[in-house]
């Protein structure tokens, strides 16, 4: 399958930052999902095929660990800064007899070190100005080393205004800086149907219906972007050789705080692959299926007790 744009898809992971800026104080309104100090990540989605010239098909379970803590760098009423490390480490798992044709894919060999910098800044008592930014070093830690992988970055711009008790809308700009710049609009939309009952949106990375089952159980149905690149070779050579992939996760999320201190939040549902590019050497038959993710993290110590968002 053909990947178009890949470049433009990359700024995804940024819009991550919105979402917690808008946790650092008051942007957000109630019932939202809590604010994530510190993120543990695990998520599994098996049956990936491919289809190798001298192996036939070959069955894969896409596997992948993440860890993200935030540090407050400067926080008053009206200005907040925070600085958010961030790891992940992927592979594809061979579940089929024989030799693995895609062993560059195995051993977790696939990482992502990157930095997020984010800030709100507070115009009044109902609107705010989100600014994101996020770099990146990511590829095969195993055949290349850092200086050997270009840095990567992303930064963003976004006005969100509170109209209403129940209601915020949004709207910004993106721009993205890998093989060239690239620049997208960004949409915020958060409003509250009833006590128990709200819509999120966060175009192009996210849109959910949520459901407040209790003050700490909240039932998401979403659909949420999911992008992946990776560099393979050495830059210096010629044209980079990247492995990437676009996938819409479509499903229900659960989370559950426990007390002020964390939470655990599940989601089950299916990956629709959009665009693959992951494995160069073989054709994708099945790259969509079943996804599940585990995710346990802690709330941040100053905003215990407040309503996070």
């Amino acid at each position: 399958m053909q990947f178009r744009k890949p470049e433009a898809f990359a700024i995804f992971l940024s819009l991550l930052g919105i979402s917690m800026v808008c946790c650092a104080q008051k942007p957000g309104l109630p019932g939202s999902a809590p604010s994530k100090w510190i993120t543990f990540r695990t998520t599994h989605a098996p049956g990936k095929v491919y289809r190798f010239a001298n192996g036939g098909n070959k069955t894969f379970t896409n596997e992948e660990m993440y860890v993200r803590a935030w540090l407050p760098v400067v926080h008053k009423k009206n200005f907040t800064l925070i600085l958010g490390p961030n790891y992940r480490a992927e592979q594809l798992e061979f579940k089929s007899s024989g030799e693995n044709p895609a062993k560059k894919f195995e051993g977790w060999n696939l990482r992502t070190f990157a930095l997020d910098l984010n800030s709100f800044v507070r115009l009044d008592s109902t609107s705010w100005l989100l600014l994101t930014s996020h770099v990146n070093k990511t590829g095969n830690f195993a055949m290349l080393s850092a200086k050997e992988i270009p840095l990567n970055y992303t930064v963003s711009a976004s006005y969100l205004k509170r109209t209403s008790p129940n209601k915020e809308i949004g709207a910004g700009i993106i721009f993205n800086k890998s093989y060239k710049l690239t620049v997208l609009p960004v949409f915020l939309f958060n409003y509250n149907l009833s006590e128990r009952e709200g819509i999120e949106i966060m175009l192009p990375k996210k849109m959910a219906w949520r459901h407040n089952l209790s003050p700490n159980d909240l039932l998401y149905f979403k659909a949420e972007a999911v992008t992946r690149t990776y560099y393979l070779n050495r830059v210096a050579e010629g044209t980079p050789d990247v492995c990437r992939r676009i996938d819409v996760d479509m499903g229900i999320s659960y989370n559950r705080r426990f007390g002020k201190f964390g939470g655990v939040e599940l989601f089950g549902g299916y990956r629709k692959n959009i665009s693959n590019k992951m494995v160069h050497d073989a054709v994708p038959v099945r790259t969509s299926g079943l996804a599940a993710t585990v995710e346990f993290y802690i709330q941040p110590p100053s905003f215990r007790g407040k309503r996070a968002r």
